[in-house]
């Protein structure tokens, strides 16, 4: 779990539960949306979702000028409800699914890192996360 500095974003995706998780874990899906903005692309994604399963996702800017790798090891899977994970650093993130009448609500909550201010690594995560409520709800 996160610990007490954590940073949470959440969105509430129009869709069903099932479309949301399928978008949220399936590596053909996450190259579509993991990005804060249109100047960024996916070309590389591969998830194996249960505990001790590893995620890796390649982020890089369209213009070749820079990418990194997002990964992390699964603690806990709840499909449908939570994903748990830590990153190579230790940080901690956890991802909760909450089915309400409005949709699916996704809070994400994760430990921030120590080189970007605290503001910047929300809005970062929030963006991302406002990829994946367009790109889940078209679908």
């Amino acid at each position: 779990m996160p610990g007490p500095n954590a940073i949470t974003v959440e969105a509430t995706i129009t869709a069903p539960i099932a479309i949301v998780w399928g978008s949220w874990t399936s590596p053909e899906h996450i190259k579509q949306w993991c990005s804060a903005s249109d100047d960024w692309e996916v070309p590389y994604a591969d998830n194996d979702v249960r505990p001790g399963g590893k995620f890796k996702t390649t982020m890089a800017a369209k213009d070749r000028s820079f990418q990194f790798d997002f990964e992390g090891v699964y603690s806990r899977v709840e499909p449908e409800t939570l994903i748990e994970y830590a990153m190579p650093d230790g940080r901690e993130v956890s991802v909760r699914f909450d089915a309400t009448s409005d949709g699916v609500r996704v809070v994400e909550t994760f430990d921030p890192e120590t080189q970007n201010p605290i503001e910047m690594q929300q809005a970062g995560w929030q963006a991302i996360l406002d990829h994946f409520k367009r790109y889940t709800e078209s679908l």
